[in-house]
């Protein structure tokens, strides 16, 4: 896509965080955009904001677990502006599981996957389709993490393995577009930053918003898990300030992608290419995947009896 004004966007996730930031770059760009949100309070008060601004949005509560909730969200799209050139499907949970992997309830593993995998999967059946239809450019953006879609975090088993599902779904939906000949492009986007830091999103408030068709004994209050403190607390422990990055660098960083059709949509860093380097070295060569260990201070690895928790997306980006 090169040409922007007067197009529409639609992104999950967006009542807060890097979804809002996105929301704000395209509309900046003279974009018209759609800010769906599971949490109706999050999509009014959004929405408002954002108009108060002088940009056009819609607001439209919508939860991707929901193949109806996300068709929903397409014709509501569809009826306010006549078409969707680009999709990002943004929206992301962290799963709050305690223990080790196999410590993990199975009601972790299924919200996460169903938020964070057949979320995307829904938006893909619901809207690609239509933006086919239309036979003009368009982009579909799905956002992982380098936690799973580079490497894994060993102590965040649930998250990092929806992202990784989430790599490959996208790398068969571009090859796939590819493979049509469609006007419609996708890219796989890693929220990171050019400034140093951390990306502060409700991604460090695991547990938030759970349906209670997900609960299980023990499980993080209905406003989430406080996990931003005790890893600033380590972090400082350990002797460094942890800084947070503008979020608006990731909405920049995505909108140059799209503009630029690139697949692989990051700002890549030496330890990163290092790991990713291990990984297929490893493969290669069938060797252990020792790359996988070293202190990570993003997560609480628990030690005799203490579970503590050790599967939440600290590294500090998603939807």
């Amino acid at each position: 896509m090169r040409d922007f004004q007067g197009k529409v966007a639609i992104v999950t996730g967006s009542g807060q965080g890097i979804g809002r930031a996105l929301i704000e770059r395209f509309t900046d760009e003279g974009m018209k955009a759609v800010v769906a949100d599971v949490v109706p309070e999050l999509v009014a008060r959004t929405t408002a904001e954002l108009r108060a601004q002088g940009r056009d949005v819609l607001g439209v509560v919508t939860d991707v677990t929901d193949l109806e909730s996300v068709a929903a969200l397409r014709d509501a799209t569809l009826e306010a502006y006549g078409s969707i050139d680009v999709l990002c499907n943004n929206a992301g949970i962290g799963s709050a599981s305690e223990g080790q992997i196999w410590d993990h309830h199975v009601n972790d593993w299924r919200w996460s996957f169903d938020v964070n995998v057949i979320g995307i999967v829904n938006g893909i059946h619901a809207i690609v389709p239509t933006m086919l239809a239309q036979d003009t450019e368009g982009h579909v953006v799905n956002t992982t993490s380098g936690n799973g879609g580079f490497t894994p975090l060993i102590n965040s088993a649930v998250y990092a393995s929806t992202k990784s599902a989430i790599a490959t779904i996208t790398e068969c939906l571009w090859g796939q577009l590819r493979e049509v000949g469609a006007k419609v492009s996708a890219s796989l986007l890693f929220p990171s930053t050019r400034t140093p830091g951390m990306l502060n999103t409700g991604i460090w408030r695991p547990g938030a918003n759970r349906p209670e068709k997900y609960d299980r004994p023990g499980a993080p209050p209905k406003e989430g898990r406080d996990v931003l403190t005790p890893t600033l607390e380590r972090m400082k422990a350990a002797g460094i300030d942890m800084q947070f990055a503008p979020l608006e660098e990731v909405a920049a960083l995505c909108f140059e992608g799209i503009r630029d059709d690139v697949f692989w949509i990051s700002y890549p860093t030496d330890e990163q290419a290092a790991k990713i380097r291990a990984r297929a070295e490893s493969q290669i060569a069938r060797t252990p995947p020792d790359y996988l260990l070293g202190v990570n201070l993003m997560a609480v690895v628990p030690k005799g009896d203490d579970t503590g928790d050790n599967d939440d997306d600290n590294d500090g980006d998603g939807g």
